[in-house]
């Protein structure tokens, strides 16, 4: 078996385990290929290791200690760079920011969201903006602008699903 008579990059002696890693284009012992920083077996972490400066690392600590860091377009607070984050178009959230900025409704997977005036929205206050945006537009008289708000307010009820499993209107 060729792969039992290769050596180690690690402690460079010969691989007569089972199983072994091919990682750098070198071979590894399991117990061998690990992260300098957390000591973790890069093997059973993932697929990917990273290296930068004569280190090999996990996602997490390269990320940690090169990865580029960014601010909540909610808070305006630091996120830092091993993270995970919330995205809507260029805007990048903590995932506890990622809320309704009129409402405060916390969003779950599958619930719409609207991203209006650099300003994440739930579906409710999205449409409530719309309304009045376009109440501002109309210049008939009172009675015509009311007519025209229960006309709108009806078409909303009509098109509107619960949100749950419908696709986003934003990309995340």
């Amino acid at each position: 078996m060729a792969a039992a008579q290769q050596e180690c990059a690690g402690c460079q002696k010969l691989i007569k385990d089972k199983h072994l890693l091919k990682a750098l284009d070198q071979y590894w012992h399991e117990d061998c290929l690990k992260c300098s920083c957390c000591d973790c077996r890069l093997g059973e972490v993932g697929s990917t290791l990273f290296t930068k400066a004569n280190l090999l690392l996990c996602r997490r600590d390269y990320l940690r200690l090169f990865g580029t860091t960014g601010f909540c377009s909610a808070c305006s607070k630091m996120i830092p760079a091993f993270e995970m984050v919330m995205r809507a178009k260029t805007n990048v959230y903590h995932l506890e920011c990622f809320a309704c900025q009129q409402c405060n409704h916390r969003f779950c997977v599958g619930d719409r969201f609207f991203l209006c005036d650099n300003k994440i929205l739930c579906e409710y206050d999205y449409e409530e903006r719309m309304v009045f945006a376009n109440m501002t537009n109309i210049n008939y008289g009172a009675y015509n602008a009311l007519n025209q708000i229960k006309r709108q307010t009806q078409s909303l009820s009509d098109d509107v699903s619960s949100g749950y499993g419908s696709p986003s209107p934003c990309s995340l």
